[in-house]
């Protein structure tokens, strides 16, 4: 299957002044984002998440290296059309309804005039929003705003899904929300692209994940290879033990034909993980 998203080399600078100074947001970049999975974009303020994502857009241009999307180049008319983008502040007309500002996207996205109507409301109702459809976009709490942004991202049916920061400055219930519609992206086998503050809210439903550091990249692969997870399933899982009570523990099940073969210690949190190598680069980056 064609990967959803290839970054080949690619390097993004930008000037900072008149006298030629400029700034390396994306060095040297490759990575390959599968079809089908969960990809997290992580890294801190400056990292170069949100030039990756407007690279993969088709919204800037690489100065070096080559963005494929669904194998086309990044910013084709083939390569939008897979694509819904939801902005970490997305911005709607305020005097607009929930409902009219997904039709007009519908809209863009070249939707036919019969059956619009219809999958515009299946989107609203699909982000929970059926009963302030009608209300106009003013009216709307920040939580409200990134659901109708999802709608607007999902009307047209994309292949790929682009979230930038989108659990930022949600509330718990909406974030629940936001997690669980994520999971039936996912099950539905789309392809979703996101970078977030909020690790912990969305660790176990990436897939893969990528580090980037002031434009590098310095850490990429599945969540469970990170955190040193081999797979492979204990039947008993004990925590809290000494080593004398897992001796116990171990003689016990031998009386009775069975083998202690695991003990299951707390799992690893992917955000320590990653604070350690951010911690490593930023050391390496003094000297």
């Amino acid at each position: 299957m064609e990967p959803a998203v290839v970054l080949d080399h690619v390097s993004k600078e930008f000037p900072v002044n008149l006298r030629g100074l400029r700034v390396r947001a994306v060095d040297d970049l490759s990575l390959t984002v599968p079809s089908g999975c969960v990809y997290a974009l992580l890294g801190p303020n400056g990292g170069g998440k949100s030039t990756t994502l407007k690279l993969i857009l088709g919204l800037l241009q690489p100065g070096r290296g080559r963005v494929w999307v669904g194998g086309h180049p990044a910013g084709s008319l083939e390569a939008r059309r897979r694509i819904g983008f939801l902005p970490e502040l997305p911005y709607f007309p305020r005097h607009l309804t929930g409902r009219e500002v997904v039709t007009h996207h519908a809209r863009l996205g070249g939707l036919a005039r019969r059956g619009l109507a219809s999958r515009v409301e299946e989107m609203i109702a699909t982000v929970n929003l059926a009963s302030a459809a009608d209300r106009r976009i003013g009216t709307y709490s920040k939580g409200m705003l990134q659901r109708i942004g999802l709608a607007q991202a999902l009307v047209h049916d994309p292949d790929l899904v682009i979230l930038d920061e989108p659990a930022a400055g949600v509330d718990p219930v909406a974030l629940a929300e936001l997690t669980a519609l994520l999971e039936r992206l996912k099950r539905a086998g789309k392809t979703i692209v996101l970078t977030t503050h909020q690790l912990a809210s969305v660790e176990g439903l990436c897939d893969r994940v990528a580090l980037l550091y002031r434009g590098r990249l310095v850490l990429e692969g599945a969540v469970a290879e990170l955190l040193g997870e081999t797979g492979a399933a204990s039947d008993l899982r004990v925590s809290g033990l000494g080593a004398a009570d897992e001796a116990a523990l171990g003689a016990w099940a031998a009386g009775r034909g069975a083998t202690v073969t695991a003990l299951a210690r707390e799992r690893p949190r992917l955000e320590e993980r990653l604070v350690t190598v951010l911690a490593r680069e930023a050391r390496e980056a003094v000297r």
